[in-house]
């Protein structure tokens, strides 16, 4: 099992930034991906963006250019660099991640952190 802690969440004003962070710990052996997903109410979850070993990314076109990923490999944790936050970018953000051993598998969900964009 492995627990997700995402963090970094609020409130905050269009054109604003927030930085989102998330640690995996329990039975990692070798994480393959790990990024950001986001739901809104009664829609589906939904991909942010994704950070690969290989160092590839893959992103919603909604976010490029605004959302830079990073990973600390060492701590097991994703972090989301949010700029020019916009409403509708308002949502709760969860991360996940796969690992080498079953590269089609999600972890299980964490609690997730609400992003509210608004004036």
């Amino acid at each position: 099992q492995v627990q997700l802690v995402e963090s970094g969440g609020g409130l905050v004003q269009p054109g604003g930034s927030l930085r989102l962070s998330c640690a995996a710990s329990g039975s990692i052996s070798s994480i393959a991906a790990m990024g950001w997903y986001r739901q809104a109410p009664g829609k589906q979850r939904e991909l942010v963006e994704v950070a690969t070993n290989g160092g590839n990314t893959n992103y919603a076109d909604s976010v490029k250019g605004r959302f830079p990923i990073s990973r600390d490999n060492a701590k097991n944790t994703v972090y989301l660099q949010m700029n020019n936050l916009k409403p509708e970018d308002t949502d709760v953000y969860y991360c996940n991640g796969r690992q080498t051993t079953c590269l089609s598998c999600l972890w299980s969900w964490g609690q997730g952190t609400q992003v509210t964009v608004s004036t």
